[in-house]
């Protein structure tokens, strides 16, 4: 029997360069999303924002909302207007929300239906992911519980996690003047989607954007921003 000799494939320059400008296309690709929430989304157009975050850094986020208020994913689910846009697909991602669900039987519900809408957004070629919201002002004790059951829903489907919440912890921390929630003490404040925009741009697109739409902020309120989010999403990375 012969030898056999087995020749080493070196790369050629043509194509490290061709699957370079194929990280570089998927990187500016436009994006579809899908929200499915409630007033915790539209509150100050969060979808918009993402958008126009976007557009700041030249890529197209294009988006759909369907929400309503104090709607959880098993309401969406009955009413059925969700399971039609998801169905009718263009979609890349589809982001799930619902209340704080620190509960266990809260966090149980959540759990269950995120299940169910994740096989019918694979079903429609999209990958599902949870958008982690904050408690109340009055109850700051349950943002270790809230992460915790979003936390679980994005790993029980193999989900995109958005940690919005753990990133407003993370702000603060940094600033603890920070204005996040709104004057009901529950709803955000502008400040408070704009970080919210900031996450789920970032977790989205993988990407860290170079411009901020938001001339009103000071450097210290962006600086805190970016890094919140960056300390978060390097957390789940990890």
């Amino acid at each position: 029997m012969g030898l056999r000799l087995v020749r080493r494939t070196v790369p050629s320059v043509a194509a490290v360069l061709l699957v370079a400008a194929g990280v570089a296309l998927a990187q500016t690709a436009p994006l579809r999303i899908l929200y499915i929430g409630n007033s915790l989304t539209y509150t100050h157009d969060l979808p918009a924002l993402v958008g126009a975050i976007g557009r700041a850094n030249g890529r197209t986020v294009s988006h759909q909302q369907v929400v309503a208020p104090d709607f959880s994913l098993e309401d969406h689910w009955q009413r059925g207007e969700a399971l039609g846009a998801i169905s009718r697909g263009g979609w890349d991602i589809v982001v799930l929300q619902q209340g704080p669900s620190a509960l266990p039987e809260s966090r149980a519900l959540l759990v269950s239906y995120t299940r169910r809408f994740a096989e019918e957004i694979r079903k429609a070629g999209a990958r599902p992911a949870l958008f982690m919201v904050w408690p109340a002002q009055a109850r700051r004790g349950d943002f270790p519980g809230v992460g915790r059951s979003y936390t679980a829903a994005a790993d029980a489907v193999g989900g995109l996690l958005l940690p919005v919440g753990d990133a407003w912890r993370q702000a603060w921390r940094r600033d603890s003047r920070l204005q996040l929630y709104g004057p009901d003490g529950f709803h955000p404040s502008l400040l408070g989607t704009r970080l919210a925009a900031l996450v789920i741009y970032q977790a989205a697109t993988a990407t860290s954007p170079a411009v901020l739409p938001f001339g009103d902020l000071t450097d210290a309120q962006a600086t805190a921003l970016r890094q919140a989010t960056d300390a978060v999403l390097a957390a789940r990375a990890r």
